[in-house]
Formats: C-alpha cells, sequence, structure tokens
C-alpha cells in the first residue's frame, strides 16, 4: 500500500504537532501516513544512537523514504535554516540520490519558530533544496487556501508554519490547523494522482 512518509525532528513538540495535524489530511484524502522522525545530533562523536527513540515516533529507515509516495518534511528553525538533526539525516541519503528513488515524487515541508519573524520561510526554502537535488516536485499552500490568507500566526506559500511562542508551547491556530490539513490532503492527492499514471 502507498503512504505518505511525514518526516519531522522536533525539540519541544511544536514541529511534531504540525505533523500530526499533517498526517490527519493525507488521511482525510485516503492515503496511510507514516510518521517518522529523526534522532538528535550528540556533541560527542563517539556516542552511540539508540536504534529505537524512548519515546514518541519511530525512527525513519531510509527503505521508507525510498518506497514513499510523498514526503512532508519538518524541522524547527534554527538561525533561518533547518535543525541540525534533519540536515544530518538529509546529508546522508546520497544512495537514494544516486538511485533516484525519490525522482519525481510530490513534497511539502513545514516549520516552527518562536516568533512570527524567526526565519520561517527561509527555514522552508533551505528544505526546498535537498528535495529539489533529489528530484522531487514541491509543493507549496496555495492562497487558494483560505486560511493563508486571513492568519495572524503562521502560514506561509512555502509551507505550513507555526509560531510556538518562546517557550515553545503555544497551541496550533485554528488557522495553522487547516493549513496543516489542507497541505497533507493536498500531497496525498497529487500523490494519487502520480500513482494513476505512472
Amino acid at each position: 500500500m502507498s503512504y505518505i512518509l511525514v518526516l519531522y525532528y522536533s525539540t519541544n513538540g511544536a514541529t511534531r504537532n504540525l505533523a500530526n495535524q499533517i498526517a490527519l489530511g493525507v488521511e482525510a484524502q485516503g492515503m496511510e501516513a507514516k510518521i517518522r522522525t529523526v534522532p538528535a545530533v550528540t556533541n560527542s562523536m563517539g556516542e552511540q544512537q539508540s536504534a529505537v527513540p524512548a519515546q514518541g515516533d519511530p525512527y525513519v529507515t531510509l527503505e521508507e523514504l525510498q518506497q514513499c509516495s510523498g514526503l512532508a518534511l519538518g524541522s524547527p528553525t534554527r538561525f533561518g535554516n533547518m535543525a541540525a538533526a534533519m540536515k544530518y539525516f538529509l546529508d546522508g541519503t546520497s544512495s537514494e540520490w544516486l538511485s533516484g528513488s525519490l525522482v519525481g515524487k510530490p513534497a511539502c515541508a513545514f516549520t516552527s519558530s518562536s516568533s512570527m519573524h524567526g526565519g520561517q520561510e527561509s527555514t522552508l526554502l533551505t528544505m526546498l533544496l535537498p528535495l529539489l537535488h533529489h528530484g522531487m516536485l514541491f509543493m507549496g499552500v496555495p492562497y487558494s487556501e483560505p486560511a493563508l490568507n486571513k492568519t495572524q500566526t503562521g502560514g506561509t506559500p512555502y509551507g505550513v508554519s507555526h509560531v510556538s511562542g518562546m517557550q515553545g508551547k503555544t497551541e496550533l491556530s485554528d488557522d495553522e490547523i487547516a493549513l496543516c490539513i489542507a497541505q497533507g490532503k493536498r500531497l496525498a492527492k497529487v500523490a494519487q494522482q502520480l500513482g494513476a499514471t505512472s
């Protein structure tokens, strides 16, 4: 069965909350959503990470990435860029790039930041670059989505976003939730259409 991979990194839970809402949109469109995360990058190069997280969503495998029908990629904003953990994971996908296993598959990005102008759009754009190198078809959020025109919190045409507050505890707004659901539905619909024509 085909599925959308909702892959994220989150430290305080804000980006994970976005991932869960995007997954609801994917499933509302009739596709399975596999929610996965990546391990944190540690300060000690010799420190061994557990193969299974102590809590939360499972770590992604390269096989799950290769076999997905579409990808929603999420990271908190770190100085206007994706978090090191997500970059580290993407840097390890050379075999997928060489094999072309992601070419022609739809993808989108999502992020959270502590403030409204905390680098959400630049972070989304940095996540776009490796997806383009993989030959994926990047999808933003169109202005036909009403919540994008009226949001006073997160939401950009480059992808779903959330303003989490300085403590990272601000709940998702109604507009942010609506945009997550719409993005998940759109991603799944395009994956279904591409699957029907291949």
